[in-house]
C-alpha cells in the first residue's frame, strides 16, 4: 500500500519559500573585494613626484608607513600635508614619539632634485631617531 508523501504543491497552492539564496550576494561581495584590491595601490600616491627607476624587490610592511615626498619644487610633503623645512625637525620628533616603537619612513623624492636636499631630509631623518626608511622608486622591468 503506497501513502502519498507530502508535497509542494498542494492543491494549487504554494508554500511559501522559508530559504534565502545567498549565492548572488557572495558573488557581489566577490567583485567588490576584488575592485578594491585592484584600487587600492593606486591611491597611496598623493604628491605628484617623477620616481627614479629600480630593479629592487618591493618591501613587507608591518603597519602603514609615513610618506615623506619631496616633489621637483623642493617642496617638502609628510602624508600629503605641505611642511615648513623649518618645522621639519620638530615633526618628525612628533612622529617617533607616537608609539613604541618608531613607523617606518618610506621617502619619495623626484628625481630631479639635487642629491644634497634629500640627504638633507635624510639626516633629519636620522637625527630624530627614524631610522627605518625606504625609498621609493618606480618597478622596471629587467
Amino acid at each position: 500500500m503506497a501513502v502519498p508523501l507530502p508535497s509542494r504543491r498542494g492543491r494549487g497552492r504554494r508554500a511559501p519559500m522559508a530559504d534565502i539564496n545567498v549565492t548572488p550576494l557572495v558573488d557581489v561581495m566577490l567583485v567588490l573585494l576584488i575592485i578594491f584590491m585592484v584600487t587600492a595601490p593606486l591611491m597611496t600616491a598623493g604628491v605628484p613626484v617623477n620616481l627614479p627607476d629600480s630593479r629592487a624587490k618591493p618591501l613587507d610592511q608591518e603597519q602603514k608607513p609615513v610618506v615623506v615626498a619631496l616633489d621637483a619644487a623642493g617642496k617638502l610633503f609628510i602624508d600629503d600635508a605641505a611642511v615648513a623645512p623649518d618645522v621639519l625637525p620638530d615633526r618628525l620628533r612628533q612622529i617617533a614619539a607616537r608609539g613604541s616603537k618608531p613607523p617606518a619612513i618610506m621617502l619619495r623624492a623626484d628625481r630631479g632634485l639635487r642629491y644634497a636636499e634629500v640627504v638633507r631630509v635624510l639626516g633629519e631623518l636620522n637625527r630624530a631617531g627614524l631610522n627605518r626608511v625606504s625609498l621609493v622608486t618606480n618597478a622596471k622591468e629587467r
